[in-house]
């Protein structure tokens, strides 16, 4: 299955609201259709009939785009989550040229995606890989936002694109967390460091850096805590990781991955800009887009903040994480097929 297959059929929760949405909106002020002249009264033939029978059935519904489409647009759009700004300058792209117009929901569909992959289409970027051995990759967000499992998807990926990985696992407070990436690991053959419950991250990621290097590994995948409850402690946390591993490569991290829950909705937005203080990123990664009706807000990060979204995620399985593709996005988000 491609991968944009499994994000239009799991992405039903946000693409079935606003497919339902839009049918409602231009069945509400949908004009009534002349109706056809009669035939003649004549005895058809079979080509005739079947042509008749095509022509006998109903016509999509099609509403003339006016200032209540527009503002009903809007709001369909914010309960979605992107957000006033976006949602707005949105519809009012969609509408620029076009009052007045009769349009059928597949035709705003089309515009919609349209105008959202061009939103969309400057941060779609995978995540830079350097010369530089190793490639220092620090992964922060909140606990729960599937930042241990994203680590474990990534490693694999990088492996069996023949690059050779090191694990640290940084949230030394969290057993759980580190079991499950130890458990990735297994299974991707990457060596995951670890160290006993409550150390020092700090300490760990330093000792993770100096394996990396006397391996030669190609990549070091750093995982850390996300408890945001207290962020004075948290940003001195990652403070402290990045001081340390600096002693060794004054330019680590070489990237800084901030991992988002889709499910959150607007709260996405309250988190990168919590991380973006906390934490110098430098891309996105979103997951659990197949468990939420909120997925306009990646729209809404994207024309927010601007930064590279690298990958998305809409499941468990290792398959299930892929590169960001606004086409692809945009498409399963209104409810599009291939």
């Amino acid at each position: 299955m491609s991968f944009f297959k499994k994000l239009r059929e799991r992405m039903f929760k946000a693409s079935d609201r606003l497919d339902q949405g839009l049918e409602a909106i231009v069945e509400e002020g949908a004009a009534p259709e002349e109706p056809a002249p009669a035939p003649e009264p004549t005895r058809p033939g079979l080509i005739e009939r079947l042509t008749r029978r095509e022509a006998a059935a109903p016509p999509a519904p099609r509403r003339a785009l006016d200032d209540g489409m527009i503002e009903s647009l809007e709001e369909l759009l914010i309960q979605s989550d992107m957000g006033v700004d976006t949602a707005l300058r949105v519809v009012a792209n969609i509408a620029e040229g076009r009052l007045g117009q009769k349009l059928s929901t597949d035709a705003i569909k089309r515009l919609l995606a349209d105008e959202i992959a061009r939103i969309m289409e400057p941060v779609a970027k995978p995540m830079p890989l350097y010369a530089k051995r190793p490639q220092v990759v620090l992964v922060v967000g909140v606990n729960g936002s599937g930042k241990t499992t994203t680590i474990g998807k990534l490693a694999s990926q990088f492996k069996a694109a023949g690059k050779s990985v090191v694990i640290a696992a940084g949230d030394t407070f969290r057993a759980a967390a580190v079991e499950q990436l130890q458990v990735w690991g297994d299974r991707a053959g990457v060596p995951v460091m670890t160290a006993p419950e409550g150390s020092d991250p700090a300490s760990l990621a330093f000792d993770a850096m100096t394996r990396a290097e006397a391996e030669g590994a190609d990549l070091l995948m750093i995982d850390t805590a996300g408890r945001l409850q207290n962020r004075a402690d948290l940003m001195e946390e990652l403070a402290k990781i990045v001081r340390v591993i600096r002693k060794k490569d004054p330019d680590a991290p070489h990237n800084t991955l901030l991992v988002l829950d889709a499910t959150t909705g607007q709260n996405a937005l309250t988190q990168v800009e919590i991380f973006l203080k906390l934490a110098d990123v430098t891309g996105l990664v979103m997951t659990k887009l197949d468990g939420t009706a909120r997925g306009g807000v990646l729209v809404a990060l994207a024309d927010r903040f601007g930064l590279p979204i690298h990958a998305i995620g809409v499941g468990e399985q290792i398959d299930d994480l892929d590169a960001f593709d606004p086409q692809d996005f945009a498409r399963a988000l209104v409810g599009l097929d291939d």
